[in-house]
């Protein structure tokens, strides 16, 4: 996507920023390949745009929270984002491309600054120590910050700015987070993470090592009581869905239904140490299966 791709004729561009500003934020969620790019496409551009500045702000913070560099220079880089953050609704200060769309996006679909503090904090977790068996409420304040907090930016994006909106985000965001964890246990144990609740661990005898804990017997009766929890939350997340705006809603089920096919695949697949290196995949019409369930009671 190029900056002339976006704006001819003299057309008003999306939230009024710049054709390459738009162009930057769409190709860095090209670029990372996201399986919620599917669920961005469907939206009008204004939407699709607000979307990919979120997502992108998303990306970036992430990638200092799991990059190379000593962690106090990750920590100072997240709290720099702190103050760009800040920075943005106190003076409307703007240092590049994500800055500016994201500006105007906060502009538009008046996005709340606590939510974007809230996935810096997220981030900061990883960054400051690496987690492993975390207690329960540590897990869950992981999971508000680093997916649930999206969901809270993304719903009023969409459209949608009622409690109930914010009860969807509430709970698709922990049933998002929860199968990641699920899915990606031999991946984290690499990096010396292990995000599965302490408690769970010690009641099936599974070592907090995250590599000794992936050939443990009991590794699969802890996935299983995670994959129950996430299952309840996708329910929760499409029965509050019925009282929102259902066009608002669309790309959050769509989001949803593509998850809770991965984690349905993900329960049949189980997680012997022998099949947590392979990542089961959903064909479209699997993901079309799951989206029309979604809106059965």
């Amino acid at each position: 996507m190029t900056a002339q791709d976006i704006q001819t004729h003299d057309e008003p561009t999306p939230l009024g920023c710049d054709p390459a500003d738009l162009a930057w934020v769409e190709s860095t969620v090209k670029q990372a390949g996201t399986s919620f790019a599917a669920g961005m496409r469907i939206l009008p551009p204004m939407r699709r745009y607000g979307m990919y500045a979120i997502y992108a702000f998303c990306r970036v913070v992430d990638d200092i929270a799991d990059g190379y560099e000593p962690m106090p220079e990750r920590k100072a880089a997240l709290d720099a984002w702190h103050q760009r953050i800040a920075g943005l609704y106190d003076h409307g200060t703007t240092q590049d491309p994500l800055d500016r769309v994201l500006l105007a996006a906060i502009h538009f679909f008046a996005l709340r600054q606590e939510d974007f503090h809230a996935i810096i904090d997220g981030m900061m977790m990883d960054a400051e120590n690496t987690i492993v068996a975390p207690d329960e409420k540590t897990l869950d304040l992981y999971c508000d910050r680093v997916a649930s907090a999206v969901g809270r930016l993304s719903v009023r994006i969409f459209g949608d700015s009622t409690e109930d909106a914010d009860k969807v985000a509430y709970h698709l965001g922990r049933a998002l987070q929860l199968t990641n964890i699920l899915r990606d246990i031999a991946e984290d144990a690499a990096r010396g993470r292990l995000y599965l609740p302490g408690d769970l661990l010690d009641r099936f005898h599974v070592p907090h090592d995250p590599i000794k804990a992936l050939s443990a017997p009991g590794l699969q009766g802890v996935a299983g009581i995670l994959s129950v929890r996430a299952l309840d939350h996708f329910r929760k997340a499409f029965i509050a869905m019925q009282a929102c705006r259902p066009k608002a809603m669309f790309p959050a089920r769509i989001m949803g239904a593509s998850y809770e096919g991965v984690l349905i695949a993900l329960r049949k697949r189980g997680w012997s140490a022998a099949a947590l290196h392979d990542r089961p995949k959903t064909s479209a019409l699997t993901k079309v299966y799951w989206l029309t369930r979604s809106y059965l009671p």
